[in-house]
């Protein structure tokens, strides 16, 4: 009888930590965040601003679990909503053990931008920059925006990349499943992100809403998934209440004959189906609630905190 004498080998060494994305407006951070993870987590439209409250993204890679925390843009506030929106991406980016600055290569240094890379001097934790959009510019361009931003603040390293194509984010990857702290994962190794369904939902549908209104929608509109009932035959009926202020803008949502609220229904339904594998029966309903943009409890189930 044989005896085995090889040595077990060592189990590898787990890392985990999260990450925060921060940026101006646009600067495509969502973009960014769904390219990282191999999936939608986080809606992309053509308005600015369209990330209300922090959506953690999961990534795997190699030993590694990197949780994205994809914050809303960094603007200059001048609603309620706005404050909300500017306090919690930087409460997502002090909570986070690595910031990474997102900056769009074609605008460059101005503006939100500036402003951004001002404050983050007050940030503590270890910063990487990365500039985006990296395929629509010169490099004698990228490498002046580069030598500018590192010089006004301290920064690990620097990535250039497209979070459109994913070009350089390997790269981005594999710097950061090596520097992260050795620990436990924090989720199971399939799950892409910490968001319920159902909150996941309600961000799809106000995503359709933003790509098919965009020109005429407001930013005061808010999607809240009421009912969620699966069903014996193995689908799911989800009903979904789309918020606005005013009656005019309920008409804006439902469109001519209910044209333009079927057409987003359609689209909200096939997205939902396929990211949950099975069949959705959904249905809109759109109601108007005057200042829901000034109530405390909307602002709670966006996952912000209410300013005074």
């Amino acid at each position: 009888m044989s005896e085995d004498t090889g040595t077990p080998s060592a189990p590898t060494e787990t890392r985990s930590g999260f990450v925060a994305l921060i940026g101006a407006p646009n600067a495509g951070k969502s973009t960014l965040l769904n390219q990282l993870v191999g999936a939608k987590v986080s809606i992309v439209t053509h308005k600015v601003q369209t990330t209300r409250a922090i959506i953690r993204g999961i990534a795997t890679h190699d030993n590694a679990q990197i949780v994205f925390i994809d914050t809303p843009g960094i603007f200059n506030p001048r609603r309620r909503l706005d404050r909300a929106m500017v306090t919690t991406a930087w409460g997502g980016a002090k909570d986070a053990d690595i910031v990474a600055l997102l900056i769009d290569a074609e605008r460059g240094i101005k503006g939100d931008a500036a402003a951004i890379l001002e404050r983050l001097k007050e940030v503590a934790q270890p910063k990487l920059l990365i500039l985006n959009k990296i395929d629509r510019v010169k490099r004698e361009v990228l490498l002046d925006l580069a030598a500018r931003a590192n010089e006004a603040v301290t920064f690990e390293r620097t990535f250039m990349i497209s979070a459109l194509t994913g070009s350089g984010c390997e790269d981005l990857l594999s710097y950061l499943a090596g520097t992260l702290p050795a620990g436990p994962w924090y989720y199971p190794e399939d799950q892409i992100s910490d968001l319920p369904m159902r909150q996941l939902a309600a961000e799809i549908t106000r995503e359709k809403l933003f790509l098919r209104l965009h020109q005429e929608l407001p930013y005061a509109i808010h999607v809240e998934t009421e009912k969620w009932e699966e069903r014996k035959d193995g689908s799911v009926r989800i009903d979904q209440v789309v918020y606005v202020e005013r009656e005019s803008q309920k008409k804006i949502v439902l469109g001519h004959k209910g044209a333009a609220i079927r057409a987003v229904g359609q689209a909200a339904r096939e997205e939902m189906a396929a990211i949950l594998e099975q069949k959705v029966h959904l249905f809109l309903f759109v109601k108007v609630r005057e200042g829901w943009g000034n109530d405390p409890e909307r602002y709670r189930e966006m996952g912000l905190e209410f300013p005074g």
